[in-house]
């Protein structure tokens, strides 16, 4: 069973970050591919008065991966300021830019290091790896549905 567990798990993650296979998402909108489309510039808009900019999604979303990580790997379920990138993180260079996407790309990669070689499931790795696939395809929404304006 589990062996069906982290197939279909790799599945979405591929689905949500790498390349869509028809599981839920259209043809050339993972996120990886997505983020390739947006120049620094357009991650540094906020997206309204009280939105975040694309940057700031995007390291939230690996602050959100990291924090998985860190209890996965570490047991470490200490406090987390889930408000700290929110409040900082807008505006970004060129350079900036490409590093929160490195470090995106990094995080899943190690991610699907983690769930590929896990020995052993159980409901709490299941469950964060369950909440990385969702929580990473609602900010990947938050972000396609934020260029709708910001690419008019």
């Amino acid at each position: 069973m589990s062996e069906d567990f982290r197939k279909n798990l790799l599945q979405l993650m591929t689905e949500t970050f790498e390349k869509p296979m028809g599981i839920y998402l259209d043809p050339d909108t993972a996120l990886f591919q997505t983020l390739d489309t947006v120049s620094a510039a357009e991650a540094s808009i906020p997206v309204g008065n009280k939105c975040a900019s694309l940057a700031a999604q995007v390291a939230h979303t690996t602050f959100f991966i990291e924090s998985f990580e860190r209890f996965a790997l570490q047991g470490d379920n200490s406090p987390r300021d889930w408000g700290e990138i929110w409040r900082t993180v807008e505006k970004v260079t060129p350079e900036e830019w490409e590093t929160y996407k490195t470090k995106l790309r990094d995080a899943y990669n190690r991610m699907i290091n983690l769930f590929t070689n896990n020995p052993a499931w159980n409901e709490d790795t299941i469950g964060g790896a369950l909440s990385i696939v969702v929580h990473s395809a609602y900010h990947l929404g938050e972000i396609r549905q934020a260029l709708c304006t910001l690419k008019k």
